[in-house]
């Protein structure tokens, strides 16, 4: 199982520091979907957060946490060990998160966003962390930080990455980002038409939320369009499957890639690999994933680079839909890997891009 992002005084420090460097970017900017179930080296946040925290002079503070997976777990298991952390609040949270010192769930509907800001205003929450995608698809970062609430989550713009699949393809696509060739379909005669023209093995995957569970691996043209009936006409994913993406299938390992981005920056974390389908041998519909395991040693250093820069090129993309940027400056910035920066600190290295 892996564990979450330590040191709560390093996100503090996004926000707070006015020195120079990658600690001083807000992390409202954020303009990459950054899932939360991975981490870097435990050892270096603690020590780096320390040392951030002093140099800022900060004071303990309430956090609350959004969610009730394993992911908010281990938040709120590495917040608890956090010396600027006074209390977590966990919304709904889980028994594991119950559990763990400081920590404390609380009954608040983290879809009211009202109701969320008065509960962080009464009970001196200095931080929220969100955990899951559909809160900040839902745009609750947006309207916390509104409010003059930190937060550390992505912005609803930036969270299309995770919410949209048809949205992170076009993205892919525009900025020739490496990924499966695609089409997209509301239309189930049109999607069929498409499947049967390509062939088998094909990929089917509802372009919104369906907690993990949206995407068939279809071995046969019958099994792809049975899919495409499923999601567009059954409507077994809701609303997530009224649009889906039909992917070209890809033989090979499928790991994930994670990092901090506030839209001019990027701090790497590190690789992870899933076990998604349900059956032995990766047989088996697709699960929201059975536990994980980082790095993932399929994640050569060579890789990494190349993933890293494709990161920056999707960062800025989104920080000119949020109207923040140059679109022009900032995409020949990424394309050209300006301002790649490799650092070794505490033994541990950590590798940050500024355009």
């Amino acid at each position: 199982m892996t564990r979450a992002l330590s040191a709560s005084a390093m996100l503090l420090q996004l926000r707070q520091m006015p020195t120079q460097g990658i600690a001083n970017r807000p992390a409202t900017n954020t303009a990459i979907y950054v899932q939360w179930n991975v981490c870097a080296s435990a050892q270096f946040c603690k020590r780096q957060g320390r040392v951030l925290a002093a140099a800022a002079g900060l004071q303990q503070t309430n956090v609350m946490l959004v969610g009730n997976g394993g992911r908010e777990h281990a938040l709120a298991w590495k917040l608890s060990q956090s010396e600027l952390c006074q209390q977590v609040f966990v919304a709904p949270g889980n028994p594991g998160t119950a559990a763990e010192p400081k920590a404390q769930n609380i009954a608040v509907d983290v879809s009211d966003h009202a109701a969320v800001i008065e509960f962080c205003r009464g009970n001196d929450v200095g931080l929220v962390m969100i955990g899951p995608e559909a809160p900040l698809v839902a745009g609750l970062a947006d309207d916390l930080s509104a409010a003059g609430i930190r937060t550390f989550g992505p912005s609803k713009a930036a969270a299309q990455l995770e919410g949209s699949k048809k949205f992170m393809k076009d993205i892919c696509k525009k900025y020739n980002i490496p990924t499966a060739a695609y089409e997209t379909f509301s239309d189930p005669a049109a999607a069929k038409h498409y499947i049967q023209q390509q062939g088998a093995p094909i990929v089917v995957k509802a372009s919104g939320l369906a907690a993990g569970k949206g995407v068939i691996v279809a071995q046969t043209v019958k099994e792809a369009c049975q899919a495409v009936d499923d999601m567009l006409i059954g409507a077994v994913f809701g609303d997530a499957g009224s649009e889906i993406v039909v992917e070209e299938y890809l033989e090979g390992e499928e790991a994930s890639f994670f990092a901090l981005v506030d839209g001019s920056s990027a701090v790497a974390l590190a690789s992870a690999q899933d076990h998604k389908a349900v059956g032995d041998g990766d047989t088996g519909p697709n699960t929201g994933g059975m536990g994980a395991y980082s790095p993932a040693p399929v994640v050569t250093p060579d890789i990494q680079q190349q993933v890293c820069v494709c990161s920056c090129m999707a960062s800025c993309h989104l920080l000119c839909i949020a109207g923040k940027g140059s679109h022009k400056s900032t995409h020949h910035a990424a394309q050209q890997g300006q301002g790649l920066q490799s650092q070794t600190q505490g033994g541990c290295e950590h590798t940050a891009w500024h355009l």
